[in-house]
């Protein structure tokens, strides 16, 4: 049995300034992102040059921070913030869906393809083998923060990892965060990167994210404790897995359509 060491959240104070864990995580998120762009455009036949992913990574910042903390809301409480809506912008209190944030990157990289004459997809196949990178990030601040940890072990002589969390009882959890961050954020990354280093049909890569990370998330979701707030919904499965079925339903569509046009070129 291992004990989670309860880190402090703050990782910098200087004066009034606190600069967070979680904070940081971000940055290293975005910044990976920025820099594996950057790398991927070398490739001239993926048709994203350097200076676009300066403007992607403007517009893909607003859509994970909007679209994810308006996905908590919708998702998660919306009654609680109907009944508290000046909640909504205590994003320091925590609160972020990744599916909102998914559905925000979605916008924003539309409003991206419109803006360079690009096709929707052509951009997401170069856009998702960079999101994986920041998955981890996320992960690893959900870990040092010591929140949404995993459900109780049922055999410690099994699960010799299992942790005990600050604020979770005193029986041994799954390090779901860590689980998360090797499927979702290295295991994901590693195979979309291989997958796209040569051309692809259009819609291929975005759809082999849809599928990777919605069968990733959906088989973590059974070792995540449930939203306190939630707990398990119709045939036990909880909102992650409810959320991450559509995902791969897409990613299945999109790659079935995807090998009927194999003339149609992408990353």
């Amino acid at each position: 049995m291992l004990i989670h060491p309860n880190f402090d959240p703050v990782a910098i104070a200087i004066g009034p300034l606190a600069i967070r864990w979680y904070g940081l995580m971000y940055l290293l998120a975005f910044g990976l992102f920025f820099l594996l762009g950057r790398y991927r455009t070398r490739d001239n036949w993926r048709g994203i040059s350097h200076n676009m992913i300066d403007d992607l990574l403007f517009f893909g910042v607003l859509g994970v921070i909007l679209g994810g903390r308006l996905g908590y809301i919708v998702f998660y409480k919306p009654m609680y913030y109907l009944a508290h809506p000046l909640e909504v912008l205590a994003v320091w209190q925590g609160g972020m869906s990744f599916h909102g944030g998914f559905l925000g990157v979605l916008i924003a990289m539309w409003l991206s393809a419109r803006k360079y004459k690009l096709a929707f997809l052509r951009l997401t196949d170069f856009i998702a083998p960079l999101v994986p990178a920041g998955l981890a990030a996320g992960r690893m601040g959900n870990f040092i923060n010591g929140e949404l940890w995993g459900r109780v072990v049922q055999n410690s002589a099994d699960t010799p990892w299992g942790m005990v969390f600050h604020g979770a009882g005193p029986l041994p959890r799954h390090p779901s965060q860590l689980y998360q961050f090797a499927l979702e954020g290295l295991l994901l990354f590693v195979f979309l990167w291989l997958y796209s280093r040569k051309p692809r049909p259009v819609g291929a890569v975005s759809g082999a994210f849809l599928i990777g990370y919605g069968v990733f998330r959906f088989v973590a979701e059974f070792f995540r404790e449930p939203d306190d707030f939630l707990g398990l919904l119709t045939l036990n499965m909880s909102m992650g897995q409810w959320l991450s079925l559509p995902m791969v339903v897409a990613g299945v569509v999109m790659m079935v359509l995807a090998s009927r046009r194999p003339d149609r070129m992408s990353t």
